[in-house]
């Protein structure tokens, strides 16, 4: 693993030569690091990701690269195209997909997957666990992403959820402990009860991060496979996003999509 923070140079030179000099690594994997999201540009006060191989860099620049061969590596799995909208598409998930990239890259991320596989813009207006999986919006302008970002800020956006949780739970619940001093509200109805599980829906009026997990595993029912909330369950989280309702971002027509049952429990 090499980590150079973001450093000033002090002449004219090309991105590529000036961090191989500086790290020992090849022009090859330099490159192959700014394709993948490892390289960072700092600019008149600005940090950004450099994918450009032959950007000129003058002072007082700074760029930086994080690398690590096991994350650059790595290849994503594939989401599952549901619905082309043109302005925007809605696709399934896989678990191991992540919503949003680390300084150590950010190629498996569900934007940078889409965007190359479509080959056209594309914009996160919204996160989904990477260990759940399911349904997932995707913005392809900046007009879109804004429109579907306050739509989710707002919260009109409908969010539909099932997991299978340990224990065994008989009625309803709303579960509405704060996260982070923030409020949260989650609504458990459940669907199959069995001795020492019980599939459940869940629907949440607002988004914080881990809600779902947080809040099943605070009830004393946390998420099969979810070993960070308590389950000693190995595997993997048994969480899926299952419905998703919004306004179209240019007609304002309500969309509500459904994950299809293949990929339900």
């Amino acid at each position: 693993m090499i980590e150079l923070k973001p450093l000033a140079v002090t002449d004219d030179c090309e991105a590529t030569a000036f961090l191989s000099e500086q790290t020992g690594l090849s022009k090859s994997r330099i490159k192959l690091a700014m394709t993948r999201g490892a390289v960072w540009l700092e600019r008149e006060g600005r940090q950004r990701r450099l994918r450009r191989a032959k950007t000129t860099l003058s002072p007082p620049d700074k760029i930086g690269i994080y690398y690590d061969e096991s994350i650059l590596s790595t290849e994503p799995p594939k989401p599952t195209l549901l619905s082309d909208l043109g302005c925007c598409s809605i696709w399934i998930k896989p678990a191991g997909l992540m919503s949003g990239g680390s300084r150590f890259g950010d190629h498996c991320t569900i934007d940078r997957v889409v965007g190359n596989e479509l080959d056209r813009p594309t914009f996160l207006v919204h996160r989904l666990d990477k260990f759940a999986w399911g349904l997932m919006v995707l913005a392809h302008g900046k007009k879109s992403a804004a429109h579907l970002s306050r739509q989710f800020q707002e919260r009109t956006v409908s969010k539909t959820y099932q997991a299978l949780i340990r224990g065994r739970l008989m009625e309803s619940r709303l579960l509405d402990t704060p996260i982070d001093g923030k409020p949260a509200i989650s609504h458990v109805r459940p669907i199959r009860p069995d001795e020492d599980r019980t599939l459940v829906e869940v629907r949440i009026e607002t988004g914080r991060k881990h809600q779902i997990r947080k809040h099943l595993a605070e009830s004393g029912h946390p998420i099969v496979g979810d070993r960070l909330y308590g389950s000693e369950d190995v595997s993997g989280l048994q969480l899926a996003a299952v419905e998703l309702g919004f306004l179209h971002p240019e007609t304002g027509e309500p969309l509500t999509f459904n994950l299809p049952a293949e990929y339900r429990f």
